[in-house]
């Protein structure tokens, strides 16, 4: 009994803690599950949504054309800033600590800049658990410090063919989000269900033919993105034709970037931009 009591005392003692540990937080947020925050931190701002994109750094360069990785999945934003009480910590303070972080969770650091005084400094990371892949980027600006995470899934493509032909009917076209590896035409694994529909719809309609049209975001080169919209449009025309489908039934077309849909000036905007289209002919 008299352990019993000793628990229950502690657990006192640690609640009032816990809890003011979070009061001064903006309205309705708290730390990621991954990280606690540094001592002595609020957190300003933070945002969270089912679905969104991220372009992470994936080189060891902070220059505006350095190599990068755009992950989907569900995203969480964070904006931590120093309350005032104690010694405020170094940006390179904040980065170490984050590299050991990061270390204990196994997390692979995937590319990083951590400099004195360089303000552009950061750290993007990315861990496998659970058969979720998340991925990490740190960024500092002392008094304040900012952490993106994306924990990387695959937007659920619930249309199906009936959907398809019903669409193709009534609007003569319709966008699908087929994913491939990046700056290639590989279809990925987990949007071979997207074929599968497409196929069963050509089957239930044998006199339907369509054009198979590719499109990208305005990330990179315009004339590489529009081959590179060519060659994936071609390479879901192929994968038809390899269950079955004639080949005079379909045809390809890439327009790269020049057909957008919604703003390139956001990461939603770009992801939406990134289609693949089943016009009717």
């Amino acid at each position: 009994m008299k352990n019993k009591i000793v628990i229950i005392m502690a657990l006192l003692l640690i609640l009032p803690q816990f809890l003011f540990a979070q009061e001064g937080d903006a309205e309705g947020c708290k730390d990621h599950p991954m990280f606690t925050r540094m001592p002595n931190f609020l957190i300003k701002e933070c945002e969270s949504k089912e679905f969104d994109a991220l372009s992470f750094p994936v080189e060891n360069s902070t220059e505006d054309e350095c190599k990068k990785e755009t992950i989907e999945g569900k995203y969480y934003y964070y904006n931590y800033s120093h309350n005032g009480e104690g010694s405020e910590p170094s940006e390179l303070q904040i980065f170490r600590n984050f590299e050991n972080a990061l270390k204990q969770i196994d997390a692979t650091i995937v590319a990083k800049v951590v400099e004195h005084l360089n303000s552009y400094s950061f750290i993007t990371a990315k861990v496998s658990k659970n058969n979720i892949e998340t991925w990490i980027l740190i960024q500092a600006s002392t008094p304040d410090y900012y952490v993106s995470i994306i924990e990387k899934q695959e937007m659920e493509q619930a249309i199906k063919a009936n959907e398809m032909l019903d669409a193709l009917n009534a609007n003569g076209k319709i966008a699908l989000n087929i994913l491939f590896d990046t700056g290639k035409a590989v279809i990925k694994a987990e949007s071979q269900p997207i074929i599968d529909q497409i196929y069963e719809m050509l089957q239930t309609d044998t006199s339907l033919q369509v054009s198979i049209e590719g499109h990208t975001d305005n990330v990179g080169n315009m004339a590489d993105n529009k081959t590179l919209s060519q060659t994936r449009a071609k390479a879901v025309m192929e994968s038809l034709i390899a269950k079955g489908i004639a080949k005079d039934r379909l045809s390809f077309q890439g327009w790269g970037q020049e057909v957008p849909v919604a703003d390139n000036q956001t990461d939603e905007g770009k992801r939406k931009n990134r289609r693949v289209e089943i016009i009717k002919k």
